[in-house]
């Protein structure tokens, strides 16, 4: 032994071959394992199994989710696109595009071969018919209309509805409009 300054009483511990590849790996998996049993967890507690954290705080009794539905199971893509516009607040949007998009399912097929939405705008939806007789019927079927589109999409969304028909032919055409009563005046 020879006796180096600075180390007390002077002895040097004998020098260890420098560790490489397979040989430094099994080194380190020791020291950590020491480490852990020296913190008083056993090898593998540390990790986060699904056994121990669950999203809905109860604890499990096993680590397979069984023949019931569990929330480990593959999701319908429907209730985690639902599940994502709750939480980012796109609840009433995606409802007025189901007014939209589904508008032969919400109020039938028969109201939707003669009567179309334009807008939604502050809870009121705007309806075009493709006739005035069609346009009268929807007026009195409005009470139930609004019934169907709030099963549909939830209440709340569309809270009235502006229906009107088809809009008559304008006689106003032309750059150069001469104000009056158009061609009506030239009768009789």
């Amino acid at each position: 032994m020879t006796d180096r300054p600075g180390t007390p009483g002077g002895a040097v511990p004998p020098a260890e071959p420098e560790l490489r590849g397979i040989d430094l790996a099994r080194r380190a998996l020791e020291e950590a394992r020491e480490a852990a049993r020296a913190s008083g967890k056993s090898v593998g507690q540390g990790r986060s199994s699904p056994r121990r954290s669950s999203r809905s705080g109860a604890r499990r009794r096993s680590g397979w989710s069984g023949p019931r539905p569990d929330d480990r199971d593959p999701q319908p893509l429907s209730k985690l696109a639902t599940s994502i516009a709750r939480s980012r607040g796109w609840s009433t949007k995606v409802a007025e595009g189901t007014v939209f998009g589904h508008w032969s399912g919400v109020v039938g097929e028969d109201i939707a071969a003669h009567a179309k939405p334009v807008k939604l705008e502050n809870g009121v939806l705007s309806v075009t018919a493709e006739s005035t007789a069609w346009a009268t019927q929807l007026r009195l079927l409005q009470a139930q209309l609004l019934a169907k589109i709030s099963a549909a999409v939830g209440p709340g969304v569309v809270r009235s509805l502006r229906i009107s028909g088809p809009t008559a032919p304008s006689w106003r055409k032309g750059e150069r409009h001469i104000r009056g009563r158009g061609p009506r005046d030239t009768y009789g």
